[in-house]
């Protein structure tokens, strides 16, 4: 179903991003959607695929956001990806000021996971910063405070994150997501 491996993702995504903050990002964000994916036993493979392309424009659309996910379209087209999985990553950008979606919403369910997963990565990757690296022993309760705290890793949109809600319990979620993270904390310099 999907017309490139893991690998050949990872290497797409370091050709048009070379900052190590994002690939970690992009990372994450793999590893939540392949963890909520196996709850719900959706496909893994497709679900982390979506995680880890979200992004594949933003090295080259950074610097004037409003252009960001104009260029991803054409990047998974070339790669030989459908125009629903494109659809699909578009939809984690609807309210923005980007690529004219800033009045679109979300409908369906793998839209309210890509955009609440690939947000609640920045909460949880800071607050393991603030606990010196370490995710191992991270819970549900801890995090839980940082979301709540609203000048905690601010830039983290906390209503996207609530859109999960549509789907499972932001508890239940939250334990997805910081198990995910869990499993690759070597690849994302975490303990």
């Amino acid at each position: 179903m999907l017309p490139i491996s893991q690998e050949q993702a990872l290497e797409l995504v370091k050709k048009y991003n070379s900052d190590e903050r994002d690939i970690i990002h992009y990372l994450e964000s793999e590893a939540v959607m392949r963890e909520i994916a196996r709850f719900l036993e959706e496909d893994e493979e497709y679900y982390a695929m979506l995680g880890l392309l979200h992004d594949v424009d933003w090295g080259i659309t950074k610097d004037n956001p409003e252009t960001h996910l104009t260029k991803m379209p054409e990047i998974l087209k070339e790669q030989g990806f459908e125009n629903e999985f494109i659809n699909i990553i578009l939809s984690h950008g609807y309210g923005f000021n980007c690529a004219g979606l800033e009045n679109k919403k979300r409908t369906q369910k793998i839209e309210y996971i890509l955009a609440a997963s690939e947000t609640i990565t920045g909460l949880i990757h800071a607050y393991a910063l603030m606990r010196g690296k370490k995710i191992s022993d991270m819970d549900v309760k801890g995090l839980k405070k940082k979301f709540n705290n609203k000048t905690f890793a601010a830039g983290c949109d906390r209503e996207i994150i609530k859109e999960i809600e549509n789907i499972i319990s932001l508890d239940t979620f939250f334990e997805i997501a910081i198990n995910g993270i869990k499993k690759i904390k070597d690849r994302v310099g975490l303990e």
